[in-house]
């Protein structure tokens, strides 16, 4: 059975920094294409970032490009988010999910995803 778990949120200042992990399990994390969402409240859900299998392939919403890079470490069954220069409109639940994929097109939509973590808390406040 698939699960993912997210961690590495928490509350920061405005401009710094943090480094959010899933860690996938119950299969070979390498044949699946995984997706960060973010929720915040009174919002829908936001597809934030995505990373095809082999990590050669990202994609990102305009709203966080430049500022959040995505990447996999299969051998550890992880895949990152690194959020820089944080400003108080990223302050929300971050998710990830996965499903097993050999493409990744439609990557930042939610239905594309059958696996879904339970999500890690993002407060960004002065």
């Amino acid at each position: 059975q698939l699960q993912l778990v997210e961690s590495g949120g928490g509350l920061v200042q405005p401009g710094e920094s943090l480094r959010l992990s899933c860690v996938v399990s119950g299969f070979t994390s390498e044949y699946y294409l995984v997706g960060w969402f973010r929720q915040a409240p009174g919002k829908e859900r936001e597809g934030v970032s995505c990373i095809s299998r082999s990590g050669s392939s990202t994609k990102y919403a305009d709203s966080v490009k430049s500022r959040f890079t995505i990447s996999r470490d299969n051998a550890k069954n992880t895949v990152y988010l690194q959020i820089d220069v944080l400003k108080p409109e990223d302050t929300a639940i971050y998710y990830c999910a996965a499903v097993r994929s050999v493409g990744s097109s439609g990557c930042l939509t939610a239905g594309r995803y059958d696996g879904w973590g339970q999500g890690t808390q993002v407060t960004v406040s002065s």
